[in-house]
């Protein structure tokens, strides 16, 4: 999985602004993103089908081969029962126009037991339907309570939360924990739905740097051992400049500049979610 993808959070949402937003993805899988993110709950199934029509566009174009691409998908907690799941499953790759998704996350938990969520997801796994399956919002209890339901079917493959230099809270237990049963965390708004691009300290930072406040800010998050983090961008320099962020090494004292500016956790808080 790459370090870095692209996020569709409130895509699809209006019906002026979808050819305008197959474009960007067009652009982006041109640029070369190869992880893309969505959900059945972004504009209530919209994100999925921008992200598939834009994928089959660039598939016929010959600009990426399918096997190329990870994309991930998530089902709603009210729909993750053992019958429900397949079924939103089943619904979202027809909109994606997928015979497979890469990675298929529980949203965040609900009413349905873990257990039968679980069942649901290593079936669709033995199907071929989905190639892993994995969680979303969970946090360290969450994760361990988890982890015996599993059994011998695959395991989870990842856990996508909330993770930006200004939200670190994760970083105390949850991504520790994660590290140390080798799942890797997928950071979602990394750069603070764009609030840190406007960070004054973070800006004076950056221009030393020769680098934008959000690439810094994206650079710190997937500076991270076993840390991902997929950002929505729709403007080319926007997607341009995420991109590059991949490249921008950051030095010790960088890290402790950053750590000053926006101090790691000293104690366990409640997962931050959005």
């Amino acid at each position: 999985m790459p370090v870095l993808g692209l996020g569709t959070w409130r895509m699809g949402e209006i019906a002026g602004r979808h050819a305008a937003e197959v474009a960007a993805v067009r652009e982006a899988i041109a640029m070369g993103y190869r992880l893309i993110d969505t959900a059945e709950m972004y504009g209530e199934g919209g994100a999925e089908t921008v992200l598939g029509q834009a994928i089959a566009e660039a598939l016929r174009a010959g600009d990426v081969r399918r096997d190329e691409l990870f994309i991930v998908s998530k089902v709603y907690p009210h729909n993750a029962s053992r019958r429900g799941t397949p079924e939103a499953c089943e619904r979202s790759l027809k909109r994606l126009g997928l015979d497979t998704i890469d990675l298929y996350l529980l949203h965040w938990r609900g009413s349905h037991p873990l257990r039968e969520t679980v069942d649901a997801m290593q079936a669709l796994v033995a199907k071929g339907r989905i190639a892993r399956w994995g969680v979303s919002n969970f946090d360290a209890d969450d994760m361990e309570e988890l982890a015996p339901l599993i059994g011998s079917g695959p395991g989870c493959a990842a856990n996508q939360v909330y993770l930006s230099l200004a939200e670190r809270g994760p970083e105390f237990s949850l991504l520790p924990w994660l590290r140390e049963h080798g799942m890797p965390l997928m950071a979602y708004s990394p750069i603070d739905q764009g609030a840190l691009a406007a960070d004054e300290a973070l800006v004076a930072l950056a221009g030393r740097l020769g680098v934008s406040a959000a690439q810094l800010a994206l650079a710190a998050v997937i500076a991270r051992p076993g840390v991902a983090a997929i950002p929505k961008a729709v403007r080319s320099a926007h997607l341009q400049q995420n991109l590059a962020a991949t490249d921008l090494r950051l030095d010790a004292a960088t890290l402790a500049e950053l750590d000053r500016l926006h101090p790691p956790p000293r104690r366990k808080a409640p997962l931050a979610m959005i």
